[in-house]
This record gives C-alpha cells, structure tokens and sequence, in this order.
C-alpha cells in the first residue's frame, strides 16, 4: 500500500541504526511499534525480535496490523479466497456511497469493484457471525480485501478527494489476492488505543515512535478504508463522503510538543527511538531538547525521496528528497 509516511523504503537504514544502538540482541527484546500504520516497521522486527508490540489508533490499520503482527500461525485460506473471488456483486453500502454508479455520484471506485467490496466484505462478515471461521483468519481475509480494494481505488494514493475520471489501474477486476504474514514460534501483541494513554501501561526494551508530521490527519486522507474496515451505517459527509474520524494531537502545531514530552517521559523502554523528518511540526532542536531531559541523546540522519500522493501534494515543498531523522534516546 502507498501510504503516507511508511518506512518501508527506509527499514534496511532502521533496522540497522536500532541493531547498532540497543546493547542487547534483538532476539531478547521486546520492541513496540506504538503509531504503526501499516506496520511496516514491526513486520520488519517480528521474526527478530522476542516479541513485537503494535499499536494504531486508526481501525484500518488495526485490522492490518492484527494480521501482519497478530498472525504468526499459519493458515488455511485457499478455499475461502476462491470462495470470495467467486462472489456475485451486490449493490450495497460501498457501492451506493463510494462507487461509479452508484446514488452518491462519488468515483472512488468502478460499479464493478464497488459491488465487488460489498459482496465480499458482508460474506465475512456473516461468516464471522455465524462463527464459521476462527479470529485469526477473520482479520487475514479483511486484510487481504484492504489491500486489494486499494490497489484499484480510484485515488491519487490517498482517499481525501478521488479522480474526475475512472484511471487504468481502477478499471481493472477487484481480485481478493491474500495478505499474506510472517509465521513466528512467539505471539505478538496489537492494540487499538491512544499512543500517550497504552504507553503508561505497555512496557519493553525497544520503543520506535513514528507518529504523524504534520497536519495531515490519517482518519480524514485514508477514511473509506475504516469504512471498509467497519462496515457500519453513517451517513457520509460532504463531496468526498467522508466519516467522523480521531484528529491527532500530533497534527496540532499548539499541541505536538506536550504530547511528546508526556510520551517520552512515560516511556517504560530503555531505548526509544523517533523517526521524524524536516518537514515536520516539531523543529529538531526541539525534539531533542525533550529527549535529552530523560537520557543519552544521539541523531542519525538519512536523505531520501520524500512522498508526494499527487502532483499538487504539498506544494510549499517543492524538492524530491527529504532528511528523515532518526532521534535515539537511551532513558
């Protein structure tokens, strides 16, 4: 999935600095992940670590995360998948309020795949009802149709507007492919919550905070996948059909560094480790004006391609590459 801000391109650089810093093994740590997303940092650290922890407070990314980092047995999906793949379409609540004709006029998705979500996504959820199918692989098969529907969303990688007129990609059949995890002796640990409320009650060796930037709220740019994800009845609000969603104090310019602090300071790791960049709503001098209060301080720095969803996408910000900065604190 394109998604703001994934590390997925700077896990190598990650993984290295944290092995190089912690002065334990990996193998006998405990390492959360406390603003996941995607979980692409903890998917990273899953089969090296003693135990990851994972956290998100957006509902999408707890559905994925509880498959990517939850699931660590393996499963038998070959027959529901076909099963799913093989579904008719029904004109239901993504295809009325989300897809190419459907009574909303919104074009997130073709009338095709549109029915196609909503065939597949009311099936597990009456599998899951009717207790014909087991936790593990009710979240595996709603990850899988995240991932899928997103790879033919009608967007430029985001869901805050979608495009006038149905592009290539979007046009192409919805195939429910599955999302597939690491299988690992050990269990793992997903939460849905408040970063700065799980952190007075979770502890471990290794803390990896990658929390939002800037003002971008994560629930507003990637709601119709918590709609997905939920499928509950609202009513959408507005040109883009948009839900109520959780808005971040780490989005607040008057707001960030309070949080922060408070976080660092309730911290039960022994190292912490925060991935930010220069473009972000707290300086670095400030970001490590707080950390050096609490422990040895040290920064790593790293230039790469910044994220751009569109063309127009954050137009102040003109360059191709950005400094993501690693900040180390050993409490």
């Amino acid at each position: 999935m394109n998604y703001i801000g994934s590390k997925h391109k700077l896990n190598p650089w990650i993984l290295e600095t944290i092995s190089k810093a912690v002065k334990i093994p990996l193998k006998e740590t405990v390492f959360c992940d406390l603003f996941a997303g995607t979980g692409a940092v903890g998917r990273n650290f899953k089969p090296l670590a003693k135990q990851v922890l994972a956290n998100d407070i957006e509902y999408y990314s707890y559905i994925l995360l509880k498959n990517y980092i939850g699931n660590h047995k393996p499963l038998d999906f070959k027959n529901v998948i076909y099963e799913l793949n093989t579904l008719p379409g029904i004109k239901g609540f993504i295809y009325e309020n989300y897809s190419e004709g459907g009574s909303a006029g919104r074009l997130y998705f073709s009338e095709e795949n549109g029915q196609k979500i909503d065939a597949i996504r009311i099936q597990i959820e009456q599998w899951w009802t009717d207790k014909k199918i087991q936790e593990d692989l009710y979240y595996f098969l709603l990850a899988s149709l995240i991932e899928s529907a997103d790879k033919v969303a009608n967007t430029a990688s985001v869901y805050g507007a979608y495009l006038k007129q149905v592009k290539k990609s979007a046009v192409k059949t919805l195939i429910l492919e599955p999302a597939l995890f690491e299988i690992t002796q050990q269990p793992h640990l997903v939460f849905q919550e408040d970063a700065n409320s799980l952190i007075k009650k979770i502890s471990g060796d290794i803390l990896y905070l990658d929390p939002p930037y800037n003002a971008r709220q994560y629930g507003a740019n990637y709601h119709l996948l918590n709609t997905i994800a939920k499928y509950d009845t609202f009513v959408p609000q507005g040109k883009t059909g948009l839900r109520s969603y959780e808005k971040s104090n780490y989005c607040k310019k008057g707001e960030v560094t309070k949080s922060f602090e408070d976080l660092i300071k309730n911290a039960q790791f022994q190292w912490v480790f925060l991935s930010y960049n220069n473009e972000g709503l707290m300086t670095e001098e400030e970001v490590k004006t707080i950390m050096k209060r609490y422990g040895n301080y040290t920064l790593k720095t790293k230039k790469y391609q910044r994220f751009k969803a569109d063309k127009t996408e954050n137009r102040n910000h003109k360059a191709n590459a950005t400094f993501e900065y690693l900040h180390i604190l050993e409490k």
